[in-house]
């Protein structure tokens, strides 16, 4: 696809990007998606155009071109869900460039994006996430690699974090604090409170772990010593769901959307919740838990204001 950059689009990409990581904060896997899906934007109109489109054509892009490249993809087989990651990532370009360079990207900005049902999250049972964590201790004969894999998950689990949050932790903080300090999406930081059987799950890998935890390298360490892959936490989750009869949607990421189902089921504030999770917006929080109507109700019933006046 590099064919379909002129050197001048690819150093407004190559800008782009280093834009998004400087100063949003942007991971390298994000990074890659979105050079990925722009530079496809860019070939499909390269041979729509009948040639790689420099910045003056780029520029000029109508409704016209917008809707035969969403029309391609979707004969390509892409779902509504992907169109629309790709389409955001297009509009993120033109939107730095357009700022950048002063010119009226509102074709491009102004196109909506195909309509996908939201997947909301399935969070597991407080007795399936219970389960889960026992369940992963058991799947390698080896101690230290069992102590491992309960230790990563039980900090999903027990503090929330996303799969790549945990796997990122360096050595040094071992033995954990009582309270981490994480950065999270968009370098956003958050302090979490760390649960005492948290701790000791990290302690007892620690202590068992064949590798040296110096500080300044990772905490969780794949069979060779390497940084352990969110791969293989994937993998030991996958088999143990299937021997305890959990749905396919018992993944790494769902030990972080139970956390904050059970906070709320417990009568956690949802702010704070927010807060735990690193959330920018509320909306998020709430799409993150899943809680029947009844629970909300309670929740209404014996905290907000009005409520309790009329009790």
């Amino acid at each position: 696809m590099s064919l379909a950059l002129t050197p001048a689009i690819r150093d407004l990409l190559d800008s782009w990007l280093t834009h998004e990581r400087a100063i949003k904060g942007a991971s390298e896997a994000t990074l890659r998606a979105y050079g990925a899906d722009v530079t496809g934007f860019f070939a499909f109109q390269a041979e729509y155009l009948g040639g790689a489109p420099g910045p003056a054509a780029l520029r000029g892009l109508g409704p016209r071109e917008l809707r035969a490249w969403m029309a391609d993809q979707r004969g390509r087989g892409v779902g509504a869900r992907s169109l629309a990651r790709r389409l955001s990532a297009v509009k993120g370009f033109f939107n730095w460039w357009a700022e950048r360079d002063g010119f009226d990207a509102t074709a491009i900005l102004s196109l909506r994006a195909p309509k996908h049902q939201r997947r909301l999250p399935r969070p597991l049972t407080e007795d399936g996430a219970r389960d889960m964590i026992d369940g992963v201790g058991e799947q390698d004969a080896r101690d230290w690699v069992a102590a491992r894999d309960i230790a990563v998950i039980t900090l999903l689990y027990g503090c929330g974090l996303r799969i790549s949050e945990a796997l990122g932790l360096d050595a040094r903080l071992i033995p954990l604090p009582e309270v981490l300090r994480i950065r999270g999406k968009g370098g956003k930081e958050r302090e979490l409170p760390v649960l005492p059987a948290a701790r000791a799950a990290v302690d007892r890998y620690a202590a068992l772990c064949p590798h040296d935890l110096a500080p300044g390298t990772p905490m969780f360490r794949g069979i060779r010593g390497g940084a352990l892959g969110p791969r293989a936490v994937a993998k030991v989750m996958e088999k143990t769901r299937m021997q305890l009869g959990l749905p396919s949607s018992a993944t790494p990421h769902a030990m972080r959307h139970s956390f904050a189902t059970h906070l709320l089921n417990a009568g956690g504030d949802l702010r704070a919740i927010q807060e735990l999770l690193g959330h920018a917006s509320l909306s998020t929080t709430q799409a993150y838990t899943a809680v029947d109507t009844a629970r909300l109700l309670d929740i209404y019933q014996s905290a907000h204001p009005s409520a309790r006046k009329r009790a």
